[in-house]
């Protein structure tokens, strides 16, 4: 969406890529997006700026297998959560990993379940476990891009539209009151399912939309009932470390006038992602 599309930018004005080029990343550069257009056309099977949307999820997916290739650990700065098809992609053309999708929503709009099915962005954890359009969850052949069983949901609220049916087809589904209550539970949910022998590692999505709007205000689907900064930092801190990679999506410039969300986000994801993949070889569990 055009909002989250500055979200780069914003984000390294805050200080983001100095702050992780100080702990060894490398700046790989921007996958531009192409010109949006808002040519939904669902009797067709179309949904928003799909041509673009594809044509980014290859040179995405191109990307990041690039630098997996030098055994570097890719953290992807979105955009919004169209994102996942291209890192996706990127993965099932290596083998078969896991997923953490941590969102304020399940994201699991499909055609089956709904009418209304246009945008990518509330729709990316359908498509990429198989369950969309051909042209969006199966690009290039390659899909489902992860196995639902090898997915673990975390974020979602307790009156998510669609918590019923993803928590009968993903691997685990942990809202975010679970959280609340007792993370060390929620947590083990989620490794149980990617951190498994079957798998070549796990992707970790962060949608910021999992903090309630009192601490991020800067989405577009702003919902109450989210995590607080201490909780979302120490969900990225336990999950990061044997993460293959990351993103990050769906903070809106646009909504920021001051940049006081971007420099708060900022100090968050590094103190939560400063470990990203630092432990990936541990990622396989015995037994």
């Amino acid at each position: 969406m055009p909002g989250t599309a500055k979200a780069p930018e914003a984000l390294r004005e805050a200080g983001l890529f100095a702050r992780f080029s100080e702990v060894g990343g490398i700046d790989a550069g921007t996958v531009l997006a192409g010109r949006y257009l808002d040519n939904a056309d669902p009797v067709h099977h179309r949904v928003r700026n799909q041509a673009a949307l594809t044509d980014h999820a290859r040179r995405l997916a191109d990307r990041v297998e690039a630098i997996l290739d030098e055994n570097r650990v890719p953290l992807v700065i979105g955009g919004d959560c169209s994102i996942l098809l291209g890192s996706g992609l990127a993965l099932r053309r290596r083998g078969r990993f896991g997923l953490v999708h941590a969102d304020g929503h399940t994201d699991f709009r499909h055609p089956g379940n709904s009418d209304a099915c246009a945008s990518v962005a509330g729709e990316d954890l359908a498509a990429a476990v198989g369950l969309h359009w051909p042209d969006i969850s199966d690009i290039d052949s390659h899909g489902p891009y992860f196995r639902p069983a090898d997915v673990a949901h975390v974020g979602c609220r307790d009156d998510d539209e669609h918590l019923g049916e993803a928590d009968s087809i993903l691997g685990a589904l942990v809202t975010a009151s679970d959280i609340t209550s007792n993370m060390g539970a929620a947590l083990g949910l989620i490794t149980d399912v990617v951190t498994t022998t079957e798998l070549d590692g796990y992707w970790l999505h962060v949608d910021v939309d999992i903090l309630d709007p009192r601490f991020m205000p800067a989405v577009d689907s702003p919902d109450t009932g989210g995590l607080d900064p201490q909780q979302f930092v120490e969900l990225l801190a336990s999950l990061a470390p044997r993460a293959s990679g990351a993103q990050v999506t769906v903070f809106d410039p646009d909504l920021d006038p001051d940049g006081r969300y971007a420099a708060s986000l900022t100090e968050m994801l590094v103190s939560g992602l400063g470990a990203l993949g630092r432990a990936r070889g541990q990622h396989l569990r015995r037994g």
